[in-house]
Parts: C-alpha cells; structure tokens; sequence
C-alpha cells in the first residue's frame, strides 16, 4: 500500500529483496516531519566529449548520465509523547533511534547490486525510487532534551527515475498456436480467407514519459523459446522448459539476471542475436510482444511485468 500524500516510506521487502527495517516519514503524523521539500539533485554529465584534430571544436561522444541524491531534511518531533521534559528527551531519542535502523540498510547493504525501495505519494502520484541510503546526520540542538531533533539523511538512487510504486503485467501465450486439424462440422467447398489467425501478439503499452524495464517470465514447457518485441528487439534462449518450469529474465539496473527456476543462471544459453540487458528496454507507447517455441500442449506462456517510468516525480 502507497504512503499518504507527501509521505515517504523506505522499505526492504518488495521485489525479493531481504526484509529489514520499514518507515514511514515526511507528515507530523508519523513523528518524521520535513523541514522542507526533498531536494532531488542530478550528477553531473559524464561527457565523452573530445577535442577535434587539429581544429576548432570539439567532438561529442557517448555520454552518461549517474543517479540522482534525494535529501531529506527531517524534523524528528516527541514533544507530545510525555508531560515531562526527561520522558520527552527518552522519546525523541527513541524515535532518532528508529530513523536511524530504517537508515542503516543493514538488509541490503552486505549483498551486490541490491537496492531498498522508497516510495512516496506526490499529487495524488505513487511513485518509487530503488537505491540505497546514504548520509545519515542528526544535528545537535538545545532542543533534544525537550523532544526535537533535526536529522538529514540522503538517498541514493541507482538511476534518477521515478518508477510507478503499481507494477503492471500481462501474460501472452504461445504464437502461433499448436496445429490440431481441421475442426467439424465442415462444408464444401473449403476456402481460406485473406487474413491470417497466427500472428497473435501480446499488447503492452508503457506510460510514463521514458522507456522502461520489462521483467519476463517464461513458463515451461517450451523448448527454444524466443520473446520477440516487434520492431524493436528479440531473444532467443537455447534451452528447453519442462511443465512448470520457469525462466526470469531481468534486465533492470540492479539485477541483470537470467535465472532458471529462481537460482540456477542461464545467461550462457541467450543467443548472441540477443540484445545486451542495457538495451533491453520498452519505449513508450503501444508494444507488441510475441513468445515463439515449440510446446505441443499449447500451455507455454510468459509474463510482462513493468512499472511506468518518469525523469521526475
């Protein structure tokens, strides 16, 4: 469930990742008030510029763009927890305390490439940005012991995008379908008509106002089986599915992953037709997206699974 509005929560269980610390921040409802409106700054341009030979100018190059730094000015706020000032100044302290678990991404930190979640709700907007945290600093001031403490704290987002927080998904199955004959009853004489019934292609459309990342999910049985995004990119993996089985194919910045069953790496069995994960983004607007194969039960399917992306909230 999204955050209130103006609320942000920081969290470590979803998509995967290891459960840890949750909180929720940013209202005088939860205690965790903003001093100010998060400050979300972009990383300077890693330009491959280089100069002309032996002239004027300059040549561009391939250029990078980092991540993004969400920084949060926090006012930590127990002043109403207690009558006094010694049970105000324990209260505050505790709730510094919990700022400071949910901060210190014990959950993600000590595995490669996994990032925590933090979700908000701007505009009647539920978005969500993967990173990990970062600074954490409260501020010393007279006014602890009377239950208030101001604390900035920073984020780091993996690459600037917002995301939808809501996934979206659609399951496709097999094209074309298995031949089973003719179906009764029939009548002379037999003629086809001018269109054909084969070609059968998932619809995805992608909102948002940049490409995005598609998570595929390829069920069994099914051997050779190839996700072809029309017009756009395809790939083939050299393998065969048996009932039930699956593979995932993650391309998101974090993962980059083609597992089998939920463990077992099959990254070697992608054909080198296949476009790098890098690549492996849907653009905006209406996509059609085909699984081909060979299953004779007619049961293979895969699933997209995607959330909208924004350059900002």
């Amino acid at each position: 469930m999204p955050p209130a509005e103006g609320e942000w929560t920081l969290s470590y269980g979803g998509d995967g990742i290891m459960p840890g610390a949750t909180l929720t921040f940013g209202s005088f409802r939860t205690g965790y008030y903003l001093l100010d409106e998060v400050d979300i700054a972009y990383g300077d341009i890693d330009a491959g510029d280089v100069p002309m030979p032996r002239q004027d100018g300059i040549r561009f190059g391939l250029d990078y763009r980092p991540g993004a730094t969400l920084t949060f000015e926090v006012g930590v706020d127990a002043v109403d927890q207690a009558a006094t000032r010694h049970g105000r100044h324990g209260a505050v302290l505790d709730r510094v305390s919990a700022l400071a678990q949910a901060w210190d991404a014990e959950a993600v930190r000590s595995r490669f490439g996994t990032p925590a979640v933090l979700s908000t709700m701007q505009g009647g907007r539920a978005r969500r940005f993967y990173g990990r945290p970062r600074k954490f600093a409260p501020a010393s001031s007279r006014l602890t012991r009377q239950g208030y403490t101001p604390v900035v704290a920073t984020f780091a987002a993996v690459d600037g995008i917002a995301y939808d927080d809501v996934e979206q998904s659609i399951r496709i199955d097999l094209n074309p379908p298995p031949h089973r004959g003719l179906v009764g009853p029939l009548t002379t004489p037999l003629t086809m008509t001018g269109q054909s019934v084969s070609r059968a292609p998932g619809e995805v459309v992608i909102e948002g106002n940049r490409p995005t990342w598609p998570v595929i999910t390829v069920t069994g049985p099914i051997s050779q089986p190839v996700v072809d995004v029309l017009g756009r990119w395809r790939l083939g993996l050299d393998l065969a599915l048996a009932a039930g089985e699956r593979v995932v194919i993650d391309p998101r910045p974090w993962a980059r992953t083609v597992l089998r069953n939920g463990n077992a790496s099959v990254a070697g069995s992608l054909y080198r037709s296949a476009p790098l994960m890098p690549q492996m983004r849907l653009p905006v607007g209406r996509q059609d997206i085909v699984l081909r194969g060979v299953d004779e039960t007619g049961t293979a399917h895969m699933t997209i699974a995607w959330r909208n992306a924004y350059t900002y909230l």
